[in-house]
């Protein structure tokens, strides 16, 4: 086995052994709490450009199976206490570290990821280096910014994803899309188009499209300006439904506020209250940023009820919502996927009306 070392920009140093690649990454330190589900975060492009540590003690005891996965696995190392070599699933393809090396990935594991998760709580999310031995300077791991996360997240070119009993046409803007949200939106009669986050809202209005949804994605929000600029467009033009990233530029684009979170919110168990009702929902959240204020347009929908942060805004006069949670998770809780029920209903509204 092979010596491998993770060193955060705050000087601390976890040695450990290596598996994965055989390279050295420096990437935003982040961590996730589910105790199921690695496959669809090691496949979740909203991680682009981090390390992504796993508070659970035993990852990839089921091993890989593609048919889960939700996207291009775009996160630049892998951090757990134990790896399983010897998977056991009547579905498994390969083990974790196949796939790790077949990606570039480097992984570390062997140590202690309790310890990792405590400093990140209390000192915040910070850089970090995995290498085969500690770094003497410290500057090029505080230097390291992510960046244009969302154009190296996305498609590049239109896809369409047709359902099988076709009620209603949704253009789905993809900032970094999981594959569930596609098969949600098929579930319900929804054919889907993909389009690239470039995509100019002209394109889309003139599409004769029932609806528009807006995706999960990477980075800071407010490194989009062209993409919020084309989402207000949109807004009150047709119903939209934004999730995560696509919530986050929806408040940007009402001329709303977004701030980053000490440590963000990752994993499969966030409680989300409803304040217009007395339902409160188990979430699967991965973000590290969040909406502050969502301008005079949007109405606090749903809250976090762990630090109070917003997690859902309703537009109800430009026919639009957005929810900062993932109600497409998958695997994760299922509470909240009434959401895209809601969407529909939207669309045949819209539809009605103009007939």
């Amino acid at each position: 086995m092979k010596r491998r070392y993770l060193t955060l920009a705050s000087g601390a140093v976890f040695e450990g052994w290596a598996f994965g690649a055989d390279l050295e990454t420096v990437g935003e330190l982040v961590f996730t709490t589910g105790m199921t589900g690695y496959i669809e975060t090691l496949t979740d492009p909203s991680y682009f450009g981090q390390i992504v540590v796993q508070t659970f003690p035993l990852i990839g005891n089921y091993g890989i199976i593609e048919e889960d996965f939700e996207g291009r696995s775009l996160l630049r190392g892998y951090v757990v206490r134990e790896w399983c070599d010897a998977p056991s699933n009547f579905r498994c393809q390969y083990d974790l570290d196949t796939f790790l090396r077949a990606r570039n990935i480097p992984g570390l594991w062997g140590v202690d990821t309790r310890e990792i998760t405590r400093t990140l709580r209390e000192e915040g999310v910070m850089n970090a280096l995995i290498s085969d031995a500690p770094p003497q300077d410290l500057s090029s791991i505080r230097a390291y910014r992510i960046q244009d996360a969302v154009h190296c997240a996305c498609t590049r070119e239109k896809a369409i994803f047709p359902a099988k009993e076709e009620q209603y046409r949704v253009a789905l803007i993809d900032y970094g899309a999981k594959q569930n949200i596609v098969c949600e939106l098929n579930a319900r009669g929804c054919s889907v188009e993909e389009f690239p986050c470039d995509t100019p809202a002209q394109a889309i209005l003139q599409g004769g499209y029932d609806g528009v949804m807006l995706s999960n994605g990477p980075g800071d929000p407010a490194d989009n300006p062209f993409e919020i600029e084309q989402i207000r467009a949109l807004m009150g033009k047709l119903p939209v439904f934004g999730i995560c990233l696509g919530h986050q530029m929806m408040a940007l684009s009402q001329g709303g506020e977004t701030i980053k979170l000490k440590y963000g919110h990752r994993g499969g168990n966030q409680p989300v209250r409803d304040l217009q009702g007395t339902r409160t929902y188990i979430t699967s959240q991965n973000h590290g940023y969040a909406v502050k204020t969502a301008g005079e347009a949007g109405i606090l929908r749903y809250e976090n009820a762990n630090d109070h942060t917003c997690e859902g805004v309703d537009y109800p006069d430009l026919n639009a919502f957005s929810v900062q949670f993932h109600p497409e998770a998958c695997s994760g809780p299922h509470d909240t996927s009434f959401l895209f029920d809601r969407f529909v209903s939207m669309m045949g509204g819209a539809r009605h009306a103009d007939a």
